[in-house]
C-alpha cells in the first residue's frame, strides 16, 4: 500500500486522535502500529518486525545513530541546567531582576519575540535556548506557557529557513545547488537565489508579523484567549492536570544565595560553546573558513551536546560556589538535580521516540511521493502553481511531521514542474514549497519541533498545537492570497504588497475591534 491514499491514514489517525483524546503518546502509538500494519497488510509478524526496527532506528541505524541520540542528551542537559539553575536560586534571582527592567506584560512579550529572532542559528537550538532565557521573565507576568510556545516556535523555524547563517540555510542551499547543476542556471549562485527567495516566503512574513502583533496586543483567540485569562486571573501559567515537559517537579530549598549570574552564565555558555562548536565542527568536515561551507557541513547534535554539557558543568560550578556561604547548600541536592532534571525532560524524549518511529514508517509507506504524484501527474495551470505546491507542502509536513523532508521531496519536483512550465516561476514555487513546509510543520503535533518548542516553554503539547493553530491558519490563509496574487501577476513584489495590505487592514480591524469594546465596557 506504499504512495497510494492509504499512506495517508497513519499520520490522519494519530493527528485526530491527539485531538480527540489529547493523550499524544497514545494517539502516536496508534498511528506507528497503524503504520505497521498497513505497511505489511496486516501481516502480523512483518509488522512487528517493522515496529522494532521504527524505535530501534532511533539509537541504531547501521550503526550508532549519534544524530538522535546526541539530541536526546541535549534535551536531558537543559533539564539538568533547569534544576540546578533553580537549586543554585539563580531563575528566582533572574526573575526579580528582570521584574524591576521588563515592567509590562508586553514587554516581556515583546523582549521574546526577539530573542527568538536573535537566535537563528537551528530551530532546535532556538526553541530550548529561548525558553530557558525568557520562562524566568514570562512566568513573572503571568504570560500562559502556551502563548511563549507560540512565540518560541513561531519565530525558530520561519527565521530559521530565511537565514543562509543557519543549519536550514545551509542545507537548503546545498538543495539549490543540485537544482541549478542539473538544469545548468548560472544567472545567480544558490546564495544569491536563496537570499532573492526570502521576501517571497509570504508565510514566514504574515507568521512574525503576527507574532509581534500578538506581543504587543491582547490578540488572543480561542484557547489561547482561556490560557491567558486563566494566567492572568490564578496564577496558573499552564492546566495543572495535563503533563508539562521540562518542569521541574522537586521542591529545592528557598535561599537569598542566588545571583543573576547562576542562570545568565549556564546560558550564555550554552550559546558560546554550541556556536563554537558549530563553527569547529563544519570548519574540520568542509576544510574551509567560508561561513557558508561552515553552516553547510557542521554537525549540529554534537554540538548541541557539547553546549548543553558545558551549560551544567557551569551551572554545577556556580552551585559548588555556594557551599561556606549558603547554608542551603548540600551536596546530596545535587544528585537530586540531576534526576529531577533528567525525570522532568522525560516526556518530550518518549514523545520525540514515538515521532521520530511515526516519521520513518511513513517515509517507508511513502506518504511524501504519494502527495508529489498529485501535481506531478497532473496538468496544472502556470497561475495556480505557487499557491498549489504551498499548500501540498503544508499538508506533507503536516502528515509526515517533517519540514525537512518535505523539502527534500518537493523542491526537486517543484524544479521540474517550474522549468517546464515557465523558468522565471522558479524562486516563487520554491519559495512557496519552504514557506508551506514551515507552515505545515507548525500545525503538526507529530513534528520534532513543535515537541521542542513545547518542550522549551514548558507547555502542553497539545495545549500548544491548538493555541498556535489559529495564528498559523490566519497567516497561511494571507499567504496563499499572496501566492494567488504572485501566479496571476507574475510579480513576487506585488504578491508581497499583498499580504502586507492584508496583514495591516486585519491588525487595524482588530485595534478599531478592542478600542471599541473597551469604550461599551
Amino acid at each position: 500500500m506504499e504512495s497510494t491514499i492509504f499512506s495517508l491514514l497513519p499520520p490522519i489517525l494519530a493527528i485526530a486522535m491527539v485531538l480527540i483524546t489529547r493523550r499524544v503518546l497514545l494517539s502516536l502509538g496508534v498511528g506507528i502500529i497503524s503504520a505497521a500494519l498497513i505497511l505489511h497488510n496486516f501481516s502480523p509478524v512483518e509488522s512487528a518486525t517493522s515496529l522494532w526496527t521504527a524505535f530501534q532506528l532511533s539509537f541504531w541505524d547501521e550503526g550508532f545513530n549519534a544524530y538522535n541520540v546526541f539530541i536526546i542528551l541535549f534535551i536531558l542537559s537543559l533539564g539538568v541546567i533547569t534544576a540546578l539553575v533553580t537549586l543554585s536560586g539563580g531563575s528566582r534571582a533572574f526573575a526579580e531582576w528582570a521584574l524591576k527592567r521588563v515592567k509590562s506584560r508586553r514587554g516581556a512579550k515583546l523582549l521574546t519575540a526577539f530573542i527568538g529572532i536573535l537566535i537563528f542559528i537551528d530551530d532546535y537550538f532556538n526553541a530550548l535556548a529561548v525558553g530557558q532565557i525568557a520562562r524566568p521573565i514570562t512566568d513573572t507576568h503571568k504570560i500562559s506557557r502556551a502563548k511563549l510556545a507560540y512565540f518560541i516556535d513561531s519565530t525558530s523555524a520561519p527565521v530559521c529557513v530565511v537565514s543562509p547563517i543557519s543549519s536550514w540555510g545551509a542545507y537548503l542551499i546545498s538543495l539549490l545547488g543540485g537544482i541549478f547543476t542539473t538544469y545548468a542556471i548560472v544567472a545567480y549562485t544558490p546564495l544569491e537565489a536563496f537570499v532573492l527567495m526570502a521576501p517571497m516566503n509570504y508565510y514566514v512574513v504574515a507568521a512574525i508579523a503576527m507574532v509581534f502583533f500578538v506581543a504587543t496586543t491582547d490578540f488572543d483567540l480561542f484557547a489561547m484567549k482561556e490560557h491567558e485569562r486563566r494566567a492572568l486571573e490564578t496564577g496558573q501559567l499552564y492546566d495543572p492536570e495535563k503533563d508539562v515537559a521540562g518542569e521541574i517537579k522537586e521542591e529545592f530549598p528557598v535561599h537569598n544565595h542566588g545571583k543573576v549570574r547562576d542562570l545568565v552564565f549556564p546560558i550564555v555558555t550554552l550559546i558560546v560553546a554550541t556556536v563554537g562548536a558549530m563553527l569547529i565542527t563544519g570548519q574540520q568536515a568542509g576544510e574551509s573558513w567560508n561561513l557558508f561551507t561552515i553552516f553547510e557541513n557542521t554537525d549540529v547534535p554534537k554540538s548541541l551536546l557539547i553546549g548543553g554539557l558545558a551549560g551544567v558543568a557551569v551551572a554545577l560550578l556556580l552551585y559548588l560556589l555556594q557551599f561556606g556561604k549558603n547554608p542551603e547548600a548540600d551536596a546530596g541536592y545535587i544528585s537530586t538535580a540531576f534526576i529531577s532534571g533528567i525525570r522532568s525532560m522525560m516526556p518530550a524524549v518518549l514523545i520525540l521516540i514515538f515521532a521520530w518511529a511515526l516519521t520513518y514508517l511513513i517515509s517507508e509507506l511513502k506518504t511524501g511521493e504519494y502527495l508529489a504524484q498529485i501535481v506531478s501527474n497532473n496538468n496544472i495551470p502556470e497561475w495556480i502553481l505557487p499557491a498549489l505546491l504551498f499548500i501540498l507542502t503544508a499538508i506533507m509536513a503536516f502528515s509526515t511531521g517533517t519540514s525537512w523532508g518535505s523539502f527534500g521531496i518537493l523542491i526537486p519536483i517543484g524544479a521540474d514542474v517550474a522549468m517546464a512550465v515557465n523558468p522565471e516561476l522558479l524562486l516563487p514555487v520554491l519559495s512557496a514549497v519552504l514557506a508551506g513546509a514551515v507552515f505545515g510543520d507548525h500545525c503538526s503535533p507529530i513534528s520534532d519541533t513543535t515537541i521542542m518548542s513545547a518542550t522549551g516553554a514548558g507547555s502542553n503539547l497539545y495545549d500548544h498545537v491548538t493555541t498556535q493553530l489559529p495564528y498559523a491558519l490566519i497567516s497561511a490563509v494571507i499567504a496563499a492570497i499572496g501566492y494567488l496574487v504572485l501566479g496571476f501577476t507574475g510579480s513576487a513584489w506585488i504578491g508581497l504588497g499583498t499580504v502586507v495590505v492584508l496583514l495591516v487592514i486585519l491588525f487595524v480591524f482588530w485595534t478599531m475591534k478592542e478600542k471599541a469594546q473597551a469604550q461599551t465596557v
